[in-house]
């Protein structure tokens, strides 16, 4: 008994101590972005020694990066762009969740693995049509042309019905024999016991919409319709580059996501857990 115990106690204390490796070797390169954004072009990539707080902090590049560059015009366009798609990928991912998870229509079953099918093919192989429809709906230049392709997500269906098969169905069946439409009991039930799914599905939509690179850049040419990604490039230029202004757009560009992160984060654990096991 004892040596098993030993075993046991032996076995947590390797788990942790590897997940605790991992851990810092995660936190380490923000420890270096952190430290990065309060130094100068000369101070950043000085490795001998490694100075984690330069002597004379530069904490005016965090002034800098509104000054030159329109950062606050990239911040604008940036939190509505992440914040339309988001909203329209929660709205149309659960809708037709709902469709394939509880009700019954001709070839659903086909529909929904032709639908999910295309998660395996990358986007750089539809990527050329998809700019020139844009461009034939007149949408170049315009962030309607990346909310109109962001705004539906194979794998948001996916997830949200996944979560929505382990809901009974006889709790809708309850409702139909109650007189409530279908549309009634999506708003109505559904929707307020999925607050799990929603909240991952929303960490996953806001933090790849507000990190993407190559949609704006393909779509977006105009100064003022730029996002933040794009905005951070502005200092890379054909001789040098500031990368200590860089790190401080970085810094801020992060702040978003850990707040919405921390306030989505007591569902996002029941989230993953409910909707990636069931087969």
């Amino acid at each position: 008994m004892k040596s098993a115990r030993k075993k046991a106690i032996a076995g947590k204390v390797l788990v942790y101590a590897i997940l605790i490796l991992i851990a810092v070797l995660m936190i380490i390169p923000f420890i270096w972005m952190l430290s990065a954004s309060i130094k100068s072009d000369r101070e950043v990539f000085q490795m001998n020694p490694f100075v984690l707080i330069p002597e004379n902090p530069k904490f005016s590049n965090y002034h800098d990066i509104w000054t030159k560059i329109p950062m606050l015009k990239f911040a604008e366009n940036t939190v509505f762009l992440t914040i339309v798609v988001t909203i329209l990928q929660l709205l149309t991912s659960s809708f037709a969740a709902y469709s394939f998870a509880k009700l019954d229509f001709k070839h659903k079953n086909t529909l929904f693995f032709a639908y999910i099918a295309t998660i395996a093919m990358p986007w750089q192989v539809y990527m050329v049509p998809q700019f020139i429809m844009m461009r034939k709906f007149g949408l170049n230049d315009k962030l309607l042309a990346i909310i109109c392709l962001q705004a539906f997500s194979a794998f948001g269906v996916f997830m949200m019905k996944q979560f929505y098969e382990d809901i009974p169905n006889e709790l809708c069946e309850a409702a139909r024999i109650d007189g409530m439409s279908e549309y009634r009991i999506y708003a109505k039930i559904m929707l307020p016991l999925s607050k799990p799914a929603l909240s991952t599905l929303t960490i996953f939509t806001f933090v790849n919409t507000w990190n993407d690179y190559l949609g704006p850049l393909i779509y977006l040419k105009s100064e003022q319709k730029k996002t933040i990604q794009l905005g951070l490039k502005m200092f890379i230029s054909q001789y040098s580059s500031d990368y200590g202004l860089i790190m401080a757009g970085s810094v801020l560009s992060l702040i978003p996501v850990l707040a919405v992160f921390l306030c989505l984060q007591k569902y996002f654990v029941e989230g993953v857990a409910s909707t990636g096991l069931k087969g």
